[in-house]
C-alpha cells in the first residue's frame, strides 16, 4: 500500500513577515503526494531552491528570485488579492482558488510565465502586466474560466499542427487544417485602447468588445477559414445589442482595423456570446456592432518611387466620416516631422476613396531614408495620424542639387547636393547680368551634402543662378532673393 504524506506548516496569525515563509538559501523539497500549507506569502530569495513535485498552497503572494521548480502544483487559495512574481519559475500546474470579496481576488502576474500542463480558474481572476506574456504551450489545457473568474491581460495558447475546427479554449476556435502551429494571444479585460479593445481610427469614442485576439499561423491561408470569437459579458465594454455585429482584422502590430467580415447577429446566450465568420486573412481579431464601427478612414498608404528622385505617396480610405483633409508629413529621422502637403478629404462617404502626391526630388532632404505619415483633419479640427511609411532615397547618379528655401531671405538658403563620386567641386554665383558674385571650392563626399549659404542674404532682390561643377557634371540652379 502506498502511503502518502502531507506536511503541515501553520503560521501563527501574526502580522508582516512572520506570516511569510522565506527561503534564504536553502533547499526545500515537497515530495510527490505531499502538500505544504502556508497561511500567508512565500520568498524564494535568490540562491534558494524550491522544488515542488507535490502541492504548495498559500494564501499570499509568492516571489521568487531564486530557482523555482514545480512539476506539482501550485495553488493560490487567499481571501484578498495576490501576486505571483514567478522569476525564471518553471511551473507545470496552476490552480487559483481566491475566495475574497469582489475586487480582492485577483492573482496579479507582473511578469511572463509559462504553465506547461494545466492552468485550472475555481475561484477569482488572474491578470497579467500589459506587457506580461501567460504561456499555454502545446497540450496544456485551460479551464474553469467564467464571468467573474477568467485571465485578464495576455493569455497565448499553443498548437500544434492539426486539421478541422479546434477550441483553444480561451474564446477562440479555428479550423487550422494546413496552418501548421498556430498560436493565438487573447488580450482581454485590460480596458486600454489598441491593446486589449480596437477603437475608431477617427473616432475614439467608437470601441469593440474588451478582446482582441492575436492570430500566428507557420503557414498563411490559401483560402478563408473558419474562426469563431467567444467573450464573457465582462468584456461587452459598453456595448448593448449584437443583433448586428461585426468582425473586424487588423494586422500583427497595427491599430487599423477593416471589416473581416460582414454585419450579422452574434449568438448571446446568458452571459456568453459568440460570433462565426470566414476570413482569409487573420492577423489581430476582434468583434464590435454597428453601431461603433472600428473602420479606419485608411485602408492602405504605400510610398514608393517615381522616377529616379521623387517620391510618390499613395493612400486609400474604406469610408469616410466629417473628413476635411489630409496633412502629408515628412521626416529624415521618424521622431520630427513637418508638412509637405495638404489634401482635401471627401467630407463623408461610405465609398473607397484614393489619394496621391509626389514629393519631388528627395535629394533636398539630405537623407539615405525618409520617412512619411498622415494626419488626418476632421471638420471639427480633431486629428488622428496614420502609422509610418519609410521610402529609401536612391542612391545619386552623376550630379544633383536643390536649394531650399527659394525663394529665400535674409538668413540666406542651403544647398542640398549629392553626388555619385567623392572628390572636388566649385560653386558659383551669378547675377541675371552674367557677373560671378561668388565662388567657394568645395570638396564632396559620396553621397548627400548640406551647404550653408547665409551670405546670400546679403544680396539685393532679383534672380540669380547657382552653378555647381565636379568634373564633368554640372548643375544650374535659379534662386530668388525676396
Amino acid at each position: 500500500m502506498k502511503t502518502l504524506y502531507t506536511l503541515l506548516l501553520a503560521l501563527p496569525a501574526l502580522s508582516g513577515s512572520a506570516q511569510a515563509l522565506t527561503n534564504d538559501g536553502a533547499t526545500i523539497t515537497v515530495q510527490a503526494g505531499a502538500t505544504i500549507y502556508v497561511e500567508g506569502g512565500v520568498k524564494n530569495n535568490a540562491g534558494s531552491t524550491l522544488a515542488n513535485a507535490g502541492t504548495v498552497q498559500l494564501t499570499g503572494d509568492l516571489t521568487n528570485a531564486g530557482t523555482l521548480n514545480s512539476s506539482g502544483l501550485l495553488l493560490f487559495a487567499g481571501t484578498t488579492n495576490q501576486t505571483f512574481a514567478p522569476g525564471a519559475a518553471t511551473v507545470a500546474s496552476l490552480t487559483l482558488n481566491n475566495t475574497g470579496a469582489s475586487g480582492q481576488r485577483t492573482l496579479a502576474l507582473p511578469a511572463d510565465l509559462t504553465v506547461t500542463s494545466a492552468l485550472t480558474l475555481q475561484s477569482g481572476l488572474l491578470r497579467t502586466a500589459p506587457a506580461a506574456m501567460l504561456t499555454l504551450p502545446n497540450g496544456a489545457t485551460l479551464s474553469g474560466e467564467a464571468p467573474g473568474r477568467y485571465v485578464q491581460g495576455n493569455l497565448r495558447i499553443v498548437r500544434a499542427a492539426g486539421s478541422g475546427l479546434l477550441d483553444f479554449g480561451h474564446g477562440f476556435a479555428l479550423n487550422r487544417s494546413g496552418l501548421g502551429q498556430v498560436a493565438v494571444t487573447r488580450t482581454a479585460g485590460l480596458l486600454t485602447d489598441n491593446l486589449s479593445r480596437g477603437i475608431n481610427f477617427t473616432t475614439p469614442a467608437l470601441k469593440g468588445i474588451d478582446r482582441i485576439w492575436t492570430v500566428e499561423t507557420a503557414v498563411a491561408p490559401a483560402a478563408p477559414v473558419e474562426v469563431v470569437l467567444q467573450w464573457l459579458a465582462d468584456d461587452d465594454n459598453g456595448l448593448t445589442s449584437f443583433a448586428s455585429a461585426q468582425a473586424w482584422r487588423a494586422d500583427v502590430g497595427s491599430a487599423l482595423w477593416g471589416p473581416a467580415s460582414a454585419q450579422q447577429a452574434a449568438t448571446v446566450s446568458g452571459s456568453t456570446r459568440s460570433f462565426s465568420f470566414s476570413t482569409a486573412a487573420l492577423g489581430r481579431l476582434t468583434v464590435s456592432n454597428a453601431a461603433n464601427p472600428l473602420p479606419v478612414e485608411l485602408s492602405a498608404f504605400t510610398a514608393e518611387h517615381a522616377g529616379d528622385y521623387d517620391g510618390l505617396l499613395r493612400w486609400t480610405t474604406a469610408s469616410e466620416k466629417n473628413n476635411d483633409h489630409f496633412d502629408v508629413e515628412a521626416s529624415t529621422d521618424g521622431l520630427v516631422f513637418r508638412r509637405i502637403g495638404t489634401v482635401k478629404g471627401h467630407g463623408s462617404t461610405a465609398q473607397p476613396q484614393s489619394y496621391q502626391l509626389l514629393d519631388k526630388d528627395l535629394a533636398r532632404y539630405a537623407a539615405d531614408v525618409v520617412y512619411y505619415r498622415l494626419r488626418q483633419v476632421d471638420a471639427d479640427g480633431s486629428a488622428a495620424f496614420s502609422p509610418m511609411r519609410s521610402l529609401k532615397v536612391a542612391a545619386p547618379l552623376g550630379l544633383a542639387a536643390t536649394a531650399a528655401p527659394n525663394p529665400f531671405g535674409a538668413h540666406g538658403t542651403a544647398l542640398s547636393v549629392r553626388t555619385a563620386t567623392a572628390g572636388p567641386a566649385t560653386l558659383q554665383l551669378f547675377d541675371a547680368l552674367g557677373r560671378a558674385l561668388l565662388r567657394r571650392a568645395l570638396d564632396l563626399p559620396a553621397g548627400f551634402t548640406s551647404v550653408a549659404l547665409p551670405e546670400l542674404g546679403e544680396l539685393a532682390t532679383g534672380p540669380y543662378v547657382l552653378r555647381l561643377v565636379q568634373g564633368t557634371h554640372q548643375v544650374g540652379l535659379k534662386v530668388v532673393r525676396e
